[in-house]
């Protein structure tokens, strides 16, 4: 019995009633058995004089006591019995309402225990003029708690996929050629064994950034940060990539002025971003073309773009750019590019040093700006 009790809460409210109501009734007893008659006695004692001059004063007295006592005593069980029955009811509604969305929660929290994360419940009062209870703001909770496990469900899905997609082109491409090999189609020579090794190093890559990925998103790194000078940070990468464009007839520029502060940061982790930033601008710009890196200061923070005059990118897109295997073009394969996570890293580490980072394009074949903030050391 006192098992059951404890699972309802249905039951808890409705008895929590009947205790209001018991002790109501205490109260009225008790009034009616001890207050009322010497409140009685006080008026009758007042007016004894003029009942002492009148025939059988004291038995009328007793009389008159007795209905009045009676009177009170069938009022009071009219009003007992009229204040109960107005109080379970109230008790039944109030309990269901109370209990049903909450029961509600509950068979929507089961279901998306196993697994059906579209479960929504019903939010009562009206959302858009902010005119919600506790139980109405529960359920706004939960529905976007539901809302953000079917995302991180849908992303899982998402990951999975891609990885397999991304391990399997390379993998596929070596056993090909190693079976070629094996059955004499193709010749042992040394452009064969490149190619084998340009697929294995791309595999490689992919495992580096997914064990990247996995250490900045869990927070398992450490930055050691320290004043850097972002014109020299700046230079280093310039100089890094300056054969690749080249190669490719993209022209890089740089522009950062003399007197720039020193911006707080660990050199290491933001040479990578701006190596990945620099490095996707040279990917989606075509021969031709022209990146250019600049940096300035903005209040108390250092600003750091990279603008580009390739591809671009539609409105759609820009919100996630910045989500692990995110494809713009999703026919588009990515053997001539990275894993596709790069930018995912970059917002972690970005973020990890108190920044911000983003994206600008006028659309489509209007290039792209892609800039991220990093603190000053003063």
């Amino acid at each position: 019995m006192l098992s059951t009790i404890r699972r309802h809460l249905g039951i808890k409210i409705f008895l929590s009633y009947l205790v209001v109501i018991l002790v109501g009734v205490i109260v009225l007893a008790s009034a009616a058995e001890f207050a009322v008659p010497s409140a009685f006695d006080r008026h009758m004692i007042a007016m004894s004089g003029m009942m002492s001059d009148m025939m059988g004063g004291a038995r009328l007295e007793k009389d008159l006591f007795t209905s009045f006592r009676a009177a009170v005593t069938e009022a009071l069980a009219l009003a007992v019995l009229a204040a109960s029955l107005v109080a379970v009811l109230a008790s039944l509604f109030v309990s269901r309402q109370v209990v049903a969305p909450v029961r509600e929660m509950m068979i929507a929290s089961q279901r998306i225990a196993e697994g059906h994360y579209a479960e929504r419940v019903r939010v009562p009062g009206d959302t858009r003029k902010g005119e919600l209870d506790e139980l109405a703001q529960l359920a706004l909770s939960f529905n976007q708690m539901a809302a953000k496990l079917e995302g991180t469900e849908s992303m899982r899905r998402e990951l999975i996929g891609d990885v397999a997609h991304e391990l399997r082109t390379p993998l596929t491409a070596i056993k090909g050629s190693m079976e070629g090999l094996i059955d004499g189609v193709l010749p042992s020579e040394v452009e064969t064994y490149q190619l084998i090794y340009a697929e294995a190093d791309r595999l490689e890559r992919l495992v580096n950034d997914l064990q990247e990925l996995s250490r900045v998103e869990a927070g398992a790194y450490e930055l050691i940060r320290k004043p850097i000078s972002v014109s020299s940070l700046v230079e280093s990468a310039a100089a890094r990539l300056s054969r690749q464009f080249e190669d490719k007839g993209v022209t890089l520029e740089s522009k950062v002025p003399a007197n720039l502060p020193p911006a707080l940061a660990d050199e290491d982790r933001i040479g990578q971003v701006l190596l990945n930033l620099v490095g996707n601008a040279l990917q989606y710009t075509p021969p031709g073309g022209h990146v250019r890196i600049a940096a300035s200061r903005r209040g108390h923070e250092v600003h750091v773009s990279i603008t580009d005059t390739g591809i671009g990118i539609s409105p759609e897109h820009l919100p996630h750019l910045f989500t692990r295997f995110y494809r713009v073009d999703k026919s588009r394969s990515r053997a001539g590019g990275g894993s596709g996570i790069g930018l995912t890293i970059a917002r972690h580490l970005v973020e990890a040093h108190g920044g911000r980072i983003w994206v600008e394009s006028p659309g489509a074949g209007r290039g792209s700006s892609f800039t991220f903030t990093l603190p000053l050391a003063n």
